[in-house]
């Protein structure tokens, strides 16, 4: 039997999914009459992941949110190794005195920047469908699809534009983090709930540590470059565009926080927190 939805479910699944279509659109038109043939590395990153998803719902589960967040954290292990080897190349090639001027972040590209950055503007892409087709949301305006939105708004005028792809590509440490967001997620998913278990100790240890540095300490590193080299961008949209976007990014950070330090407490303490409910 099917399961029925809010209006106001409905209503938000259709305007995110005549945006998405728009983007869609927006890409193919890009590809095929601007000769930007670059981008189909978008296309490739969505097919990628949509196939994992067909592969894991064929022989793993097939359970809805078990494929996705078994998807994500595929996006999420593969991204960062991209970065990881993005900044390590460039480091090695051209030393890191001038790998963060604003010269370099700003108007440059690293080597493979701009196809890991559309790669995973593709995965986000497929992401917005997949929870668009199995309701994975909820709320009269979902904060995942929003989030998702806006990154493939700035991720694409990024592309079309060729300029903050370096950028973009820092802002992409925090899937460091992502990681261990999915692998929790999963792992309660499988049952694995005890917080005297050696592996759920070193998850929660390895989750606050890449939160602390890949996620909250990179993203505020990345704010206060925007804001010194304030005066070095043009009159265009892309400085009050990037302080937008980090603003939102640095406030998501705030609340992804304060719920994890809430589940930590939930899964260490269980029965402080049952007498607490009761």
């Amino acid at each position: 039997m099917g399961r029925t939805r809010p209006v106001t479910q409905d209503k938000a699944g259709a305007f995110f999914l005549a945006t998405l279509l728009l983007w869609f659109v927006s890409v193919w038109f890009e590809i095929l009459f601007n000769r930007k043939t670059e981008l189909v590395y978008i296309i490739a990153g969505s097919g990628f992941y949509q196939l994992a998803n067909w592969v894991c719902r064929r022989f793993v589960s097939r359970d809805p949110l078990f494929v996705n967040t078994t998807v994500s954290l595929l996006h999420s292990s593969i991204t960062s190794a991209s970065v990881v080897f993005i900044l390590v190349n460039q480091w090695l090639q051209n030393g890191s005195s001038e790998m963060f001027e604003h010269s370099q972040l700003f108007g440059g590209t690293w080597a493979w920047a701009h196809q890991a950055l559309c790669f995973s503007c593709g995965y986000f892409a497929y992401d917005q469908w997949d929870m668009l087709h199995y309701g994975l949301y909820s709320g009269l305006i979902p904060s995942i699809l929003a989030h998702h939105l806006l990154l493939l708004i700035c991720f694409t005028l990024a592309l079309y534009r060729n300029v903050t792809i370096n950028y973009l590509i820092l802002t992409l440490i925090c899937e460091l983090h992502s990681i261990f967001l999915h692998v929790r997620k999963i792992r309660r998913m499988a049952g694995v709930r005890d917080a005297k278990s050696n592996i759920v100790k070193a998850e929660w240890v390895l989750n606050w540590v890449t939160f602390t540095f890949a996620r909250v300490a990179s993203h505020i590193l990345i704010t206060a470059k925007l804001i010194l080299d304030s005066h070095k961008f043009g009159r265009g949209v892309e400085l009050p565009l990037a302080l937008l976007g980090m603003f939102g990014m640095n406030m998501l950070n705030t609340f992804l926080g304060i719920d994890l330090f809430h589940a930590c407490k939930r899964e260490i303490n269980p029965r402080h927190t049952n007498t607490r409910q009761e």
